[in-house]
């Protein structure tokens, strides 16, 4: 089981079931004057990769972050009510700030979510790889982004969503302008018995 981060406005996408698919940029992009990803395919050990050209000054594999059949489980924005001294050793509850509650103390960062805390569990059903502005509104929607009544707001707010879980520095490389290789992750929410049945 692998964990991955989404933005609150991602979980309630996900909550919701408007969310079925993530893109995560490739890292390190192939050089600009050849930015070729090829295929995926499976090497020697039967791991998934795809062909980077020309890709940090060789021709080698790139790994996506998961492969199909992976289970995921989702850290988010969280808080951990405390426990009162007679109750210590029973089981904590947690706060979500995708749910509009408020903490009892400061919102956590996702990137210290343990695995205990996760309520959100993820099934990988297919991995591809494409150029970020290849995509369709189909896959725009499928991304969990609303559709509005105008075409262009649709995706505005796409690209907006996108370009908000880029570093802002890193927005040359990976934002929607410099159409970055992505891996495209589909996937299926399942239970938190069934990560276990899996395991």
């Amino acid at each position: 089981m692998k964990p991955i981060l989404f933005n609150t406005e991602n979980v309630r996408a996900l909550l919701d079931g408007r969310k079925t698919v993530t893109r995560r940029a490739v890292k390190p992009q192939p050089e600009p004057d050849y930015a070729a990803v090829r295929g995926m395919y499976r090497d020697s050990n039967g791991r998934l990769c795809a062909i980077c050209h020309s890709c940090a000054g060789g021709i080698h594999a790139v790994y996506p972050p998961c492969d199909r059949g992976d289970i995921l489980w989702v850290r988010e924005t969280w808080n951990c009510l405390p426990i009162p001294e007679p109750l210590r050793g029973t089981s904590k509850t947690y706060r979500y700030k995708a749910d509009g509650a408020e903490p009892e103390d400061k919102w956590r960062s996702p990137y210290h979510m343990p695995r205990d805390a996760a309520r959100i569990f993820l099934r990988v059903t297919g991995v591809r790889v494409e150029r970020l502005r290849d995509m369709t509104l189909a896959d725009v929607l499928m991304e969990g982004i609303k559709e509005t009544d105008e075409y262009e707001k649709t995706w505005d707010r796409w690209h907006q969503t996108w370009n908000h879980t880029i570093k802002p520095a890193d927005l040359p490389t990976y934002g929607w302008e410099a159409n970055p290789w992505v891996w495209v992750i589909a996937f299926e929410r399942i239970s938190r018995e069934e990560t276990t049945h899996d395991e």
